[in-house]
């Protein structure tokens, strides 16, 4: 059971960080609207998310898929999730038949998970589904993430041999830390300016997912259109006890 000085604090947070971002894309002379919060919810009990839900936020995050499978059900419907970790193809199944809501995958890496998403949707006859296609610019090994140099090969097949997915943009996660660093940001626009020229759609549609609760100021400032906050919002991450 969620504390109420948890949910409280939780949604004054919330409160904060919209602030912040919207006035991060004033600086940047863009509309506050060109900006979303992804709340990360990962490890936080269904009550605390209820009480940002409550305080009118939509859009919430989770990395794990049995964690999103097991939240899901037991919130609102009208939450857009998006699933921010690593995918397996094996999985894909479970997460997309489990979360009827699930708004997007931002953390499509190769085609092998692209093409289980793809025919998952289709055999489930739900709507298509939005994904990004997850960029490493830090070019760390242990990173998730197609390498730019693919970015726009990844992003082409998505397009044009993925018909039950929706390509939305890129993201990025950043630096071993989570942090990222101006070079991150500035690879991930890189890759969108060749992804818009070679599949020929504006950058105003194509979407950067960049920034965390350490950066997501600097982020927008540079260009990110979707930002995913937890710790700033949430507190620090309740992980189980090892014995």
């Amino acid at each position: 059971m969620a504390s109420v000085a948890a949910v409280e604090g939780a949604a004054a947070a919330l409160r904060s960080v919209l602030s912040r971002a919207q006035q991060a894309a004033a600086r940047a002379g863009r509309a506050p609207e060109s900006v979303r919060v992804v709340a990360v919810s990962k490890t936080k009990p269904v009550g605390v998310i209820r009480g940002v839900y409550d305080a009118g936020h939509r859009c919430f995050g989770e990395n794990y898929v049995q964690e999103l499978i097991d939240k899901a059900p037991q919130l609102p419907e009208d939450i857009e999730w998006h699933f921010i970790g690593n995918l397996q193809s094996n999985k894909a199944k479970a997460l997309l038949a489990g979360v009827p809501s699930l708004d997007m995958v931002e953390s499509v890496d190769d085609e092998k998970i692209a093409n289980r998403l793809d025919r998952v949707v289709a055999d489930l006859g739900r709507k298509p589904l939005k994904v990004l296609v997850q960029v490493n610019t830090s070019g760390e090994e242990s990173k998730f993430g197609v390498d730019p140099s693919g970015c726009v090969g990844l992003a082409k097949h998505v397009k044009s041999s993925c018909p039950n997915l929706v390509f939305s943009g890129l993201m990025t996660i950043g630096m071993l830390d989570y942090s990222s660093t101006p070079e991150n940001f500035k690879a991930l626009t890189s890759c969108r300016k060749e992804v818009c020229d070679e599949l020929g759609i504006p950058e105003e549609q194509c979407e950067l997912s960049m920034g965390m609760s350490a950066d997501f100021e600097q982020a927008i400032e540079m260009g990110s259109t979707n930002v995913r906050v937890g710790s700033t919002i949430f507190g620090a991450r309740e992980y189980p006890k090892k014995n």
